[in-house]
């Protein structure tokens, strides 16, 4: 089978792209000049609680319920796949089922309305509400950020609820003092089908260049519940690696990152939920039955900055190419089955500049992206496959101001023209305007009150594009097919005395006219849908004390679907009703241990709203884990730890997983998270 090629007009998009940062860049030495003089008696650096909604000249997403992971995060955490690493924020939910059918949720809204990437990479909107779209390696990350709701115009194209970043480490985090070589070996086995764990890192500087070459993989069983149900299909079997490579010579940098992540095993055909049967007695007959399946992302990009950046010159420029593959070649033939393969190939590039102006920084540059999706037809139909290509490029500036009369302001534009192609050539195009603001003020030492909105422009969005699967050649886009946009409110306290820390965020965010595969009438079609909404509140907080911390937080969202309460079926929308985590962790500095626990909790969900449409109500759970690290005093580049995951074997699923449902003689389950798991792991530096 011909794939199709890449279009010609992604060159002319790059070659614009440049034209327009030359534009950009040579208004620098301007911009300097017509700069604002700081304010009489500030000081050349400012200096704010971490609270603070802009810091540095950046901004602080926790600030306004968001979520920041660091080194320090991760490092207690250690986790397996993104159900663990967001198990401390109620903000983001996770969706349960087998690791490559996770997708994250922010205030309820799916992945695909953020703009998600991994080191600068923009990942692809979720092919299949089945599966997930960003198959990042926890073992590799550095830091996450997860900006809620109203995004930044420097955030990127399609930021409709937010932005998703992750950062993956390099050899300069993981040197130590001294040293311009060094090597980190990682060793774990877990109970419960967790299995063997095992990583290996290699990096280094010498004569201007740096280095890091990393790889990591797992191999376990298949795990049970903890009402002891074996869940068919979840024994890991990840494999992935990155490689980045640095070189520095007079003012300048030039990285060049290279991963690749796998996910290869047997599997359900829907990872996230259990396709049952009904039994003469009313209860379910499980389906274990499981096919081949491999996914597998790669991700290539060239980044250049510079080590000498001044007022008017801190440049960005950036260049990259990924393509994420979906293969199942063995599935049962005959009616709407059959094999599935999908393909994203996505190429794009970001130049940028960053002006110190007065009080604050402006961001402003271009960006570009082409994705080609190719679909192979599921079923037994009269067409073969299906292929849409999206073309964009934008403008955008955003600046970021921090005055001595304890005002932050964030606010930024940005303008994008999109083009959509479908499967059957036919194109459409369109431009919009995307604009954001929130502004902060400082009432009192230590509190601050702060306000935010956003209208953001999405093109013509892809939608769900895995739902082609079984559909035939007369199914086609609507005539009235419309771009998408997204609204952001925002209204906030934040709070910061001494030890601690704590913010109030009340959201309210409306997805408009967002792509959907009608299937419920006679003429099948790709059409608007109705429009999404999320809207509640979220609360964080943490105390310091030294040698340990406990901290918390808590998000009630409502979700809606054209004014309608919205039902726990995948897709756009997922009721998460009320979320709760609460996290201690304790340092004994005189044996080299940290102790730690997390409990997760979420509400029940239940009414007639569930009933009426044969959903049952959704039960609450609260989950418990506990560990231990201890670093030996006689090998201090040896950390040894011990994770009791769900430590009172509670039978759960995620609150964001695919509900129970009955209708005649089909039933769909939930797949239900791991019972209690214990992890014995050792990381050694060397």
């Amino acid at each position: 089978m011909t794939r199709p090629t890449i279009h010609p007009r992604v060159l002319l998009a790059g070659a614009s792209g440049l034209a327009l940062t030359a534009v950009l860049t040579a208004g620098t030495a301007l911009a300097q000049d017509l700069a604002p003089a700081p304010l009489a008696g500030a000081s050349s650096t400012l200096v704010l609680d971490p609270i603070t909604l802009i810091a540095g000249g950046d901004e602080k997403v926790v600030a306004t319920g968001g979520v920041a992971l660091s080194e320090e995060d991760l490092a207690i955490l250690q986790p397996a796949d993104v159900s663990e690493l967001f198990a401390r924020n109620s903000a983001v939910s996770v969706s349960g089922g087998v690791g490559p059918a996770k997708r994250i949720h922010v205030l309820g809204l799916e992945q695909s309305n953020l703009n998600v990437t991994v080191d600068g990479v923009p990942q692809p909107v979720t092919g299949w509400h089945h599966t997930g779209s960003t198959t990042i390696d926890p073992a590799f990350l550095k830091s996450v950020e997860v900006e809620a709701g109203a995004a930044a115009a420097d955030s990127g194209f399609g930021a409709a609820a937010g932005a998703v970043r992750y950062e993956t480490v390099s050899a300069d985090d993981l040197l130590q003092d001294g040293r311009d070589i060094g090597g980190r070996a990682g060793l774990s086995y877990g109970s419960n089908g967790r299995g063997l764990r095992a990583s290996l890192a290699s990096f280094g500087k010498r004569g201007g260049f740096d280095w890091l070459a990393m790889v990591n993989g797992a191999h376990g069983d298949d795990y049970e519940s903890g009402n002891g149900r074996t869940i068919p299909g979840s024994a890991p079997g990840n494999l992935g690696g990155i490689f980045k490579l640095g070189y520095e010579f007079e003012a300048h940098r030039v990285e060049l990152d290279y991963q690749h992540t796998e996910d290869e095993g047997d599997r359900s055909i829907k990872m996230n939920m259990d396709l049952a049967g009904i039994g003469t007695d009313g209860l379910p007959i499980y389906d274990d039955s499981v096919y081949p399946l491999k996914i597998t992302n790669d991700r290539l990009r060239l980044k250049y900055t510079t080590t000498a950046p001044t007022a008017a010159w801190d440049p960005t420029a950036e260049f990259y190419v990924s393509r994420n593959r979906y293969e199942r070649p063995n599935y049962l033939v005959g009616g709407y089955n059959g094999d599935m393969n999908a393909e994203v190939k996505t190429v794009g590039g970001v130049l940028k500049n960053r002006y110190e102006i007065g009080p604050g920084s402006i961001t402003a540059g271009v960006d570009f992206r082409y994705n080609d999706y190719w679909l192979d037809n599921y079923g037994d139909t009269d067409r073969r496959y299906w292929t849409l290509e999206t073309m964009q490029v934008g403008a955008f500036a955003q600046g970021r101001f921090e005055f001595d009369n304890g005002v932050d302001v964030s606010a930024g534009a940005r303008l994008d023209h999109q083009s959509f192609t479908d499967w059957d050539g036919r194109r459409l195009s369109g431009s919009g305007a995307s604009v954001n603001g929130t502004i902060s003020y400082e009432f009192s030492e230590g509190y601050e009150v702060f306000a935010g909105a956003s209208r953001t422009w999405l093109g013509h969005e892809v939608g769900e594009f895995g739902l082609l699967h079984a559909r035939d050649a007369s199914f086609a886009t609507a005539p009235d097919f419309e771009a998408s946009t997204a609204t952001n409110a925002k209204l906030g306290l934040n709070a910061s005395r001494g030890n601690w820390t704590g913010n109030l965020t009340l959201f309210d965010t409306r997805l408009k006219n967002p792509a959907v595969y009608n299937a419920d009438r006679a003429v099948y079609r790709l059409e608007n849908g109705p429009e999404v909404r999320s809207r509640g509140v979220t609360l964080q907080g943490n105390y310091d004390w030294g040698t340990g911390r406990v901290g918390g937080s808590f998000t009630k969202a409502k979700l809606t679907e054209d004014g309608e309460r919205a039902l726990p079926q995948g897709g756009t929308a997922v009721p998460i009703g009320s979320l709760a985590t609460l996290f201690v962790d304790q340092e004994l500095p005189a044996h080299n241990v940290k102790l730690g626990a997390s409990l997760e909790w979420a509400g029940e969900l239940s009414g007639e709203y569930l009933r009426k449409e044969l959903f049952k109500d959704d039960p609450g759970y609260t989950v418990l884990n506990v560990y231990a690290d201890w670093r030996p005093e006689a090998m201090r580049n040896t950390v040894v730890s011990l994770r009791i995951d769900n430590l009172t074997d509670r039978a759960y699923y995620e609150r964001s997983s695919y509900q129970q449902r009955i209708r005649g003689t089909r039933a769909v389950e939930p797949l239900y998270a791991p019972g209690r798991t214990i992890t014995l792991g050792v990381n050694y530096d060397f």
